[in-house]
């Protein structure tokens, strides 16, 4: 055993496994009268505050210095810089706007930064009640210090790590911190030194809340010290890792930089042999950067996440992070909590075992239902089944009111439990009690664990009992040994199926009993198990994941058992499967050998997992390469919220820690709205896809009209300014229209795509290079039909391969349909915002001939109706080619 020392004092690392009266010793403080107001100041003033330390939070400014921190950006703006110094200022501007609308669009959509550790601050602004001096003061939580006495009592945030040093009846919320979906009953005895935050029933941690009962503690540990800071630390220490998308885009302009320098240089290198002027031969290679670089990718990609959010939020999930979108689309491995995710968070009975008879029932409670869905359809008519509907109600200090939505609930949620089951069996709670009124009551203790109430009625005497099944049977002694092993049995197979169970009992006597009057002489009555149902929409939504190719698997601070059955009910594992592996089971990720993985990889259940170690499980996927989702509500699961690729937190249920961590919120909690967003990243990724094809195809026609034009020595076809007009207006609305297409029909039947696979694959730069040379090919047959055959002078030329282009490139994205249905009926034709796209370059393209300040800045030369008929024929021949080939071979599909 180590510790921590600290002058005379010495702060133990392993304090639940220790009594405490050592505890007390080792922390120099009296247990009756606390610390002294000079001591608790030093120590004070030594350890500093019980606060969180915050972390650094992204400044607005460096949000918007990362808009410019691309090699895109880097190139225009040296595009821009040269064109400057040839005097081409309508260019270089025309290039910082393009620059500058990106960087705009980007930072407004990412400006809500991560707010983790000030949500965990919030946590610490409570007051705590501490002795002094031999009396109880109330303070801030971050005064209390090391040593401290704390008293704690239903209602109270606990404000810092302690051991108990007394419990009466003390049960904590830990869910937040452990997963933990029931309240925790506390005692004093040591745990062992193995035993994870769960099961550490000694301890209390800060930031969880006292449910019931109250108790005294010495304070152990302050600050980032706690638990909650050890999370708070992994929070602020996990690093986001580029989302898929960013990665692949990235990649992405790699490629077309080094196409660009090498087409450029190229090109300079030819003319600078071949004699011609350098300043021409500088504005062509200027040309071809711009021609190479699909300005408007970062916008229509930016519009076309923003677009899917707008969407998601309509079903309820709310995206904080653009890339978010997409990155979950690519998702093949979810970790899902269990409580409030795949259950409904509630807790209702399951099953009734009498002495003579069991059934699993389904608890109406609203409808004032109870069906019988497996096991003896007849123990509803029993009269021990009705004493312990009556016996669930009368041992019970809960509230539940069917009808009023403010306080429907109140109490231990076991105890609502059985009045929704009073309410199910088609009795009336408020009834029974006003005809059973309470004499007295024999309160749960840890010593007991029994709770009973004495009750008159007809001058009569009714005892409730309600507790652990070997104390209940103790007091039982009409219970012969075969009935009592019998129920140990049926109560040891409940645990194992991951039900809570209690026993009950009762006793009907003529004269009022004495303070034992729960001691002794009672009748049994049977057990009955509780348990969080699962939500019924989980299971075909497990189904969808598993069409399309995605592992779903739990992880959750519950009970292993408990973890299993809703594991099998939910149809997440296989019925025969039974292997749920708990943090005890888990080495740290650079100790584990091959077949440690191997098992880890195989299993789809864990329970009892500390932070640390979801974050290692999250770890060892991603160093396979997949893309990981992760769920969760608590503060325990902030840090792997914010490690994993896309981070889901829960928005009913969830803490605000969670939900500022994450990437995403669902306002539902619900598992399906997983899947829905998985769908729609789907489709988002795919309309990314096919507006990256109809970009690149576009701009890689440009620069063979460039290129070709300048080997052949045929003339200067298209100027640097009209191919950036090109490029930002007439090629981003209709790559705009694909972005926000709607359709997806067979995305989720699909496996998902290989992460490891850049966004476009070698068959798609095949395609791009087909597109773009049937495009070439027709603008520069018109363009030298028009010059060589019609005798145009070459400023005609050039404005009949301006509007050549544009309108080759409007009608191309017509060959960008999947091959689903046929060239007039597919997601294309059927998307109208692509008929608007259409509809409004078309008029840009009429405004750029008749507006005189636009025809100027883009060298449009006036034409007569011949070069009408060869921009018509430019636009419309390259698709008919295109389809043909498809038709023929299916290639390009």
């Amino acid at each position: 055993m180590t510790a921590t020392a600290t002058n005379n004092l010495s702060v133990p690392e392993l304090p639940h496994t220790l009594p405490a009266e050592q505890l007390v010793k080792s922390l120099a403080v009296d247990a009756k009268s606390g610390l002294t107001g000079d001591e608790a100041n030093r120590r004070l003033e030594q350890y500093g505050p019980n606060a969180l330390q915050e972390a650094k939070r992204e400044s607005a400014w460096s949000i918007a210095v990362r808009q410019f921190n691309s090699v895109i950006v880097w190139i225009l703006a040296a595009a821009a810089i040269i064109s400057f110094l040839l005097g081409e200022t309508v260019e270089g501007w025309a290039i910082i706007a393009v620059i500058l609308i990106n960087a705009i669009t980007g930072f407004v959509l990412e400006f809500n930064a991560s707010q983790s550790m000030d949500a965990l601050r919030k946590m610490d602004t409570n007051p705590a009640r501490v002795w002094r001096d031999g009396r109880v003061h109330e303070i801030s939580s971050e005064d209390v210090t090391l040593g401290d006495i704390l008293m704690v009592e239903a209602g109270d945030l606990v404000a810092a790590d302690a051991s108990l040093l007394e419990a009466n009846q003390l049960q904590v919320d830990e869910s937040a911190l452990t997963g933990e979906s029931l309240p925790v009953e506390k005692a004093t005895a040591p745990t062992a030194e193995d035993a994870p935050l769960g099961d550490q029933h000694n301890r209390l941690f800060k930031g969880t809340a006292v449910t019931g009962g109250n108790g005294r503690a010495v304070i152990t540990g302050i600050g980032q010290q706690t638990e909650l800071g050890k999370i708070a630390t992994m929070v602020e220490q996990a690093e986001r890792t580029a989302t898929p998308l960013e990665a692949k885009l990235d990649s992405l302009s790699k490629v077309l930089i080094w196409v660009t320098v090498g087409l450029a240089g190229l090109f300079l290198i030819v003319g600078l042999i071949r004699g011609e002027e350098v300043r021409q031969l500088i504005e062509t290679s200027i040309a071809l950067a711009i021609a190479a670089i699909p300005e408007g990718m970062s916008v229509v990609a930016t519009i076309a996440l923003a677009y899917g959010m707008l969407r998601l939020a309509e079903k309820k999930v709310i995206v904080k992070r653009l890339s978010a979108v997409e990155t979950l689309g690519g998702t093949n491995v979810i970790f899902t909590d269990k409580t409030g995710t795949l259950t409904q968070n509630r807790i209702e009975v399951h099953t009734i075992q009498l002495p003579d008879a069991r059934a699993d029932v389904d608890v109406q409670a609203a409808d004032q239902t109870l069906n019988v869905t497996n096991g003896d359809t007849q123990i509803i008519e029993s009269d021990v089944y009705q004493q312990l509907v009556l016996a669930g109600v009368l041992a019970n200090n809960a509230d539940y009111n069917p009808h009023d939505t403010d306080t429907k609930e109140v109490g231990d949620p076991v105890e609502v439990a059985l009045l929704k089951f009073a309410y199910a069996a088609g009795q009336d709670p408020d009834i029974i009690r006003e005809q059973y009124p309470r004499e007295a009551e024999k309160p749960f203790s840890s010593d007991t664990r029994m709770m009973g109430t004495l009750h008159r009625t007809d001058n009569r005497y009714v005892v409730a009992v309600k507790g652990a099944v070997e104390e209940i049977m103790d007091r039982c002694p009409d219970m012969d040994e075969a009935l009592q092993q019998k129920q140990r049995d049926m109560s040891e197979q409940m645990a194992a199926d991951g039900l809570r169970t209690l026993a009950f009992a009762y006793r009907e006597i003529d004269e009022k009993p004495g303070d034992d009057f729960a001691d002794s002489n009672l009748t049994y009555l049977g057990l009955i198990g509780f348990l969080d149902p699962p939500r019924t929409e989980v299971t075909p939504a497990l189904e969808s994941c598993r069409e399309a190719g995605i592992k779903v698997i739990m992880v959750t601070g519950d009970h292993p058992a408990t973890a299993l059955t809703i594991a099998r009910q939910v149809h997440l594992i296989e019925p025969g499967e039974d292997i749920a592996l708990t943090g005890r089971d888990l080495k740290p990720l650079d100790q584990l050998t091959d077949a440690d993985r191997e098992r880890l990889m195989a299993c789809r259940v864990f329970a009892r997992v500390s932070p640390t170690q979801k974050l290692d499980m999250i770890d060892l996927y991603q160093q396979q390469g997949d893309i990981v989702g992760m769920t969760g509500d608590g503060v325990n699961d902030a840090p792997a919220l914010k490690k994993s690729d896309i981070g889901i937190a829960m928005g009913q249920r969830g803490t605000q820690v969670a939900a500022e961590t994450a990437a995403m919120v669902l306002k539902d909690d619900s598992f399906t709205s997983i899947v829905t967003a998985i769908g729609q990243g789907r489709v988002i990724f795919e309309n990314i896809r096919k507006f990256i094809l109809f970009l690149l195809s576009c701009n890689m026609s440009e620069i063979f009209v460039v290129t070709f034009a300048g080997f052949l020595n045929v003339g200067t076809p298209l100027l640097p300014l009209q191919i950036l007009f090109i490029n930002i207006i007439t090629d981003v609305f209709p790559a705009l229209a694909l972005g926000v297409g709607r359709e997806n029909s067979e995305l989720m039947k699909q496996p998902p795509r290989d992460p490891k696979q850049p966004i476009l694959s070698r068959n798609d730069w095949g395609v791009i290079v087909f597109y773009a040379f049937v495009i070439t090919v027709a603008v520069l047959g018109v363009y030298l039909f028009g010059t060589r055959q019609l005798g145009l002078s070459e400023g005609v030329g050039n404005s009949i391969t301006f509007y050549a282009l544009s309108f080759a490139q409007l009608m191309h994205v017509f060959n960008l349909y999947s091959g689903k249905g046929h060239f007039f009926k597919n997601e294309i034709t059927r998307n109208r915002y692509i008929w608007l796209a259409l509809l409004t370059c078309i008029a840009i393209m009429f405004l750029t001939y008749y507006v005189p300040f636009l025809r100027e800045v883009l060298s449009i030369q006036p034409m007569q109706a011949a070069p009408l008929e060869l921009i018509i024929a430019a636009g419309v021949v390259p698709v008919i080619i295109v389809q043909v080939v498809r038709t023929l071979t299916g290639w390009g599909r």
